[in-house]
């Protein structure tokens, strides 16, 4: 390893029982993601050379989840709850042999922004600490500094009045050197008011073997923590709020900011135009141009330049959309992949299915897809004519150029060109639908 090195630890074994959940706290979505997924995107983009997890409470599910998210991450398990430095503790098996700089950040605290982040990494100080200036310090612990750099972080339960009148606050977030790491972390005793292992003394342990420990601060925004239904709502809140003024910023046009949510990972190009209500799930990218018309929900989907979507429209996982592609109202997409100039117009379900390039998809066509088992696809090819109410019944597929008709059911293939109808003859019954109508009628007046 070299002295650049980086290794992310992210503490996730905290129960959140003021949450009054069954799911442990970092489980709980912000932005459409577990909170730890905002933490360990953060530490991401440091490329560290390990991130490693710290799962407790619930540590089966954190640990599903961080894989899901992560899965280059590594799990250690913290099985009794006993303080941050007892969880960090956990961790020396995983970073043996790990010669960089070590930071600590929590899978509650989903802010904390890459330039914080970064400032952390390449600070000279052998311990630094993430500060910031609160407008109500309340309970947060105290950073007592002086011109020597960050003397000790008091808690708050052990803080005199003096020491509580400090305005500059520590976030939890720490970065120090790997081996000084491994030397001090076995030394913090639990002699305090909580009865537990404070990373935080880590600080003053550095001291006293003539190490410098300093202080980076952030935007108290940064170090918001998660430990409420409230407090989860507010940052859902605050997440929106920029990310609607980044996309504001960079060139999207939002019809009614205030009614478009975003994902974590949501990615629009310049001169896209988001209508009002419409909800970006994880996953989604929408190139330059394309329109997104009111009322739809994406998610896990590409939808490229020139396109249209909705109103009312439903792309699910692996729905891909071409350039110059119109979903309409009331059109679902799952697995799919439609071409270049591809109309769905309204009231469809195409699901596993590709489409070749300016096909034309017409109103309640349905590739049915699900035999009860098995997945199955529906291949549909270049400037194919569906009519409306096709039934396509997987696994099927229908050439270029060619049509079905309306109302048809189609369970065989279809060769280029070719004109499929699958429907039962019409047969009229004269005289039998006033029978009925009458015989329906008395059955009711009996009742």
């Amino acid at each position: 390893m070299t002295e650049s090195s980086t290794a992310v630890v992210v503490l996730a074994a905290g129960q959140g029982s003021r949450m009054q959940s069954d799911l442990p706290k970092v489980l709980h979505r912000l932005a459409g993601v577990p909170l730890i997924g905002h933490a360990l995107a953060a530490a991401r983009s440091l490329e560290p050379e390990q991130i490693i997890v710290v799962a407790g409470h619930g540590g089966d599910k954190v640990a599903s989840a961080t894989a899901k998210l992560d899965p280059e991450a590594e799990i250690v398990r913290q099985t009794e709850q006993l303080g941050t430095g007892h969880a960090v503790r956990q961790t020396l098996p995983a970073l043996e042999g790990f010669e960089g700089k070590v930071i600590v950040l929590y899978g509650d605290t989903p802010f904390i922004g890459q330039d914080t982040l970064a400032a952390l990494s390449s600070h000279p100080a052998d311990v630094v600490v993430l500060g910031f200036e609160a407008e109500d310090p309340g309970r947060y612990g105290r950073l007592v500094v002086t011109d020597r750099g960050l003397e000790r972080i008091v808690e708050f339960k052990d803080a005199d009045e003096a020491t509580r009148r400090i305005a500059l606050c520590n976030s939890g977030v720490m970065a120090l050197d790997a081996a000084l790491l491994r030397k001090l972390i076995v030394r913090i005793d639990n002699n305090n008011a909580a009865g537990e292992y404070y990373l935080t003394d880590l600080v003053e342990l550095a001291r006293a073997e003539g190490h410098r420990a300093d202080v980076v601060t952030c935007d108290e925004e940064e170090t918001l923590g998660i430990n409420t239904r409230a407090e989860l709502a507010q940052a859902e809140s605050a997440f929106q709020t920029r990310a609607r003024a980044e996309a504001l910023e960079n060139g999207v046009t939002l019809s009614d900011p205030e009614t478009v949510w975003f994902a974590l990972d949501t990615v629009i190009g310049r001169d896209a135009i988001i209508g009002q209500n419409v909800v970006f799930g994880p996953g989604v990218t929408v190139e330059s141009g394309a329109e997104i018309l009111p009322f739809s929900h994406l998610e896990g989907c590409h939808v490229s330049a020139g396109a249209t979507v909705g109103p009312f429209a439903r792309l699910r996982v692996g729905a891909e959309l071409g350039s110059d592609v119109h979903v309409g109202n009331f059109v679902e997409i799952k697995n799919s992949v439609l071409d270049e100039g591809v109309k769905v117009g309204h009231l469809t379900y195409l699901g596993d299915a590709s489409v070749g390039e300016h096909s034309n998809i017409g109103a309640g066509t349905i590739t049915c897809n699900y035999d009860g088992v098995m997945k199955h696809r529906t291949q549909i090819g270049a400037r194919a004519f569906i009519g409306s109410d096709t039934m396509l019944v997987a696994p099927v597929r229908v050439g270029a150029e060619a049509v079905t008709g309306s109302g048809s059911v189609i369970t065989d293939d279809v060769e280029d060109g070719a004109l499929a109808l699958g429907r039962a003859r019409q047969a009229n019954k004269p005289g039998l639908g006033v029978r009925l109508m009458q015989a329906l009628r008395a059955r009711k007046e009996k009742r």
